[in-house]
Parts: structure tokens; sequence; C-alpha cells
């Protein structure tokens, strides 16, 4: 069933929650100029400690989107030395893309002493355990890109451990790791399987996700 949307011409939208909005998107994903084009702009106030760090939070995101994960964990250890530390997880993706670019680069013995070196302690895990034998095998192709393994080699994932990190290093500082557009779509998302739910004996639910975007 279609939604009359004269049923929402009464409801008023806020123009600082649009603002706020728009403005954390701009700064999770460390767009600088354009966050303080927009804040002159609309006359808000700036938010000093939001945009704290904002530079090199874009630097060590393209560093990781580039590959040179290397880089990125110096940067990051730079901004707060502990944070990798406390993040096995994410310490051992960016590790892992290292090695992924040392395949790519055919440099499979380098490769090879750097699995041994710095990944190998990992290994008395079984969920690292279980990565490692999935991207071992890359020095087995002469052609990493494509072999079964070609999605570790992907923009997409490289752009997964960026986004990663950039949440990390955002919660590291207590600043949202999640932008208020990302949290309103998931909100959305929520109230649109609660309403189907609950119509499901009735028919359709009485709209569309669509009229939250």
């Amino acid at each position: 069933m279609d939604v009359d949307p004269r049923r929402y011409e009464n409801i008023a939208i806020n123009e600082q929650d649009v603002q706020n909005i728009v403005l954390s998107y701009l700064i999770h994903n460390c767009y600088r100029e354009s966050a303080e084009s927009f804040i002159a702009c609309t006359g808000m106030k700036q938010p000093e400690d939001y945009l704290e760090n904002m530079e090199k939070r874009k630097r060590i995101f393209h560093l990781v989107l580039e590959g040179n994960a290397l880089k990125a964990i110096e940067l990051t250890e730079q901004l707060a030395q502990d944070i990798l530390q406390n993040n096995k997880d994410l310490l051992f993706d960016l590790l892992s893309l290292h090695f992924v670019e040392l395949n790519c680069s055919r440099k499979c013995t380098e490769a090879l002493e750097f699995a041994q070196t710095k990944l190998s302690p990992f290994a008395t895990e079984k969920k690292y355990m279980d990565k490692l034998e999935d991207f071992m095998p890359l020095l087995a192709y002469p052609e990493p890109e494509k072999s079964p393994m070609f999605h570790l080699l992907s923009l997409e994932y490289r752009q997964q451990v960026a986004d990663s990190l950039n949440r990390t290093i955002l919660a590291h500082f207590n600043l949202p790791s999640y932008t208020a557009m990302e949290k309103l779509i998931q909100q959305a998302t929520v109230v649109r399987q609660c309403l189907s739910q609950e119509a499901g004996k009735e028919g359709p639910p009485p709209f569309s996700l669509k009229e939250f975007l």
C-alpha cells in the first residue's frame, strides 16, 4: 500500500539537525575543507574537538587504501600509541595487507620472511590461524589477482580495513565512530523490520525505507 505524502506535510524538520547530520558525515570522512566551508556558510559553531587530528586520520586512511599498511601503522602509533596494541584484529588485518602487497609485487621471499616474523605470532589463536590459511597460498600463485583469494587484493577489502581503522581512531578520542546519517539509516531499518513483523498478517508495511532518505 502506497503512503499518502500528505500524512507528513505538517512534520517539522529542524534545520539545525540536518546541518549536524551533514557536518557529522564530512568530519567522519575527513573532508576538512568541505567541513570548514559548510561551517562558514551555515554559521555553525566550529567543533574544534572533532576537527582535531582530521588531517592525520585522512593521511592514514589513504595510506591503507594505497596498500601502504606499514606507514599507516607507523602514523597510527604516533597518533595514539596504544590503539593497535589494544586492537589485535585490526593490527593483524593491517599486517596482512602488507603481506598481500608483497605478494602482488612478487617479492615472495620478503613476503615469507614477513609472515614468519610478524604474522606467525598470531597463529597461536585459531581465528588468526584460519585467516593465515586463507591468504598464505597467495605465495604459490604467479598471478595472485587470478587466485581464489583475489578478494584480498581488492580495493573494497582495503576500504573495509581503512574504515575499521578510522572508526577505531575516532572511538579512541571519544568521538562518534559512526556518522549521524549511518545511525539514522540503522534506526530506520530496525523500525521497518518491526513494522513489517507487526503488519505481517495484515499486509505490507505502511511505508518504505526510502521515506527516511
